[in-house]
């Protein structure tokens, strides 16, 4: 049922996104942003945004409209290659939470509404976006205009608690009445050591908006696991210098800037091979747990069920064998698994991440050490699956 409280953090209706355009054609930032990836004269850009709006009646009208030549134009200039996996019993007129390990703060969902529609599936995803992120106004109206709704955080335990079970209750309502499919992280926040696990707190939030047993509530929502898997990700050097600012300086916290320049280098950064993989949804599993399986049981075997799946489903890279038989002081052991060739590029890429950052007194052997974990770990839950 729809609740009034959902207006603060939906995505926008189909009659709102013509005025929302209009307010950002008139907004001086996201003009600023959106010449620096047109760079035609701005009058020509708004007359150009206010024609493609026409005959936009809703959110995935201006994903079609919008983001999709965009992401596409993505995948030529910044990937090698992507590709899409997905189990066979997945309905694609159905509706389904996609619920991800987290490797861009942009383009996780992005990539995803451009490979759903390319395999044919009718709807996208809504997407669960940190207000975190929403620095400016601009951003925060384009990300709803692109189906996204908001996470609120840094709240007090009381308004944490009414917030999450607004969110739960939007997701429920979202799934079984709106009949969208929603893309969410398994864990708030990106694993910067790619140490992808699910959260139980996300699982409890997803049980506090509908009734019935925690069985039950769950499979509500119908889950399904994704892997996404990068060969190279673009931010890992600035996941590392963010590592040993952490270790050196007492209560370091990352800027406003800091997280503008990670969404541009996560979105326009080389990525190599990107690949994502769909699990079957987790309802027909969910049956097999025993009907008096105390719920805090439930919430924990529901967590390593979605690490399994997600892990199994990784694509493996030759640097992901290369960085672990490195940190494991072998190597060579898994020479097989990469040529001469392979080593000598993943080498040089590495010295080249490092290179990269700029931060005073650079622990160089800590960031290599750091890097290539964000590269083995994968490799390390992969193998553990096996």
């Amino acid at each position: 049922m729809y609740n009034p409280e959902f207006d603060d953090i939906r995505p926008l209706n189909g009659d709102e996104i013509k005025p929302t355009a209009e307010e950002l054609l008139h907004d001086r930032r996201f003009m600023t942003m959106l010449h620096g990836i047109v760079p035609l004269p701005k009058s020509v850009l708004r007359g150009l945004v206010r024609m493609m709006l026409c005959g936009v009646k809703d959110t995935q009208q201006f994903q079609v409209r919008f983001i999709k030549p965009f992401v596409n134009y993505i995948r030529r200039k910044a990937c090698t290659a992507t590709s899409f996996g997905y189990d066979a019993s997945l309905n694609k007129n159905g509706s389904y939470v996609f619920m991800s390990n987290h490797r861009d703060i942009v383009l996780d969902s992005a990539l995803l509404d451009v490979l759903l529609l390319q395999e044919k599936f009718r709807r996208t995803v809504e997407i669960g976006i940190v207000d975190n992120l929403l620095i400016y106004p601009w951003i925060k109206k384009l990300v709803k205009m692109n189906k996204a709704f908001v996470v609120k955080r840094g709240l007090s335990p009381k308004e944490m608690l009414r917030s999450s079970q607004v969110m739960s209750q939007y997701l429920h309502y979202a799934i079984n009445e709106k009949h969208e499919n929603i893309w969410i992280a398994q864990r708030e926040g990106r694993a910067k050591d790619s140490d992808d696990r699910t959260a139980e707190a996300v699982l409890k939030m997803f049980c506090m908006g509908a009734e019935g047993s925690v069985v039950e509530r769950l499979k509500h929502l119908n889950i399904v696991p994704l892997a996404i898997s990068y060969e190279y990700d673009p931010c890992d050097y600035l996941k590392a210098e963010e590592f040993q600012c952490k270790r050196d300086i007492a209560g370091w916290k990352k800027s406003k800037q800091d997280d503008l320049d990670n969404m541009k280098t996560g979105i326009f950064g080389k990525k190599g091979e990107v690949h994502y993989e769909a699990a079957p949804c987790i309802n027909d599993w969910l049956d097999t747990l025993p009907s008096d399986m105390p719920k805090q049981e439930i919430f924990s075997a529901v967590a390593k069920h979605i690490d399994s799946e997600i892990h199994s489903r990784y694509r493996i890279y030759p640097g992901n064998w290369i960085a672990l038989d490195e940190l494991d002081g072998t190597p060579g052991k898994h020479a097989d698994k990469y040529s001469d060739n392979d080593l000598a590029t993943f080498e040089a890429y590495i010295t080249e991440r490092i290179s990269k950052i700029k931060m005073e007194n650079p622990d160089v052997p800590y960031l290599r050490e750091r890097i290539l974990t964000m590269y083995a770990n994968p490799l390390r839950n992969y193998l553990s699956q096996q």
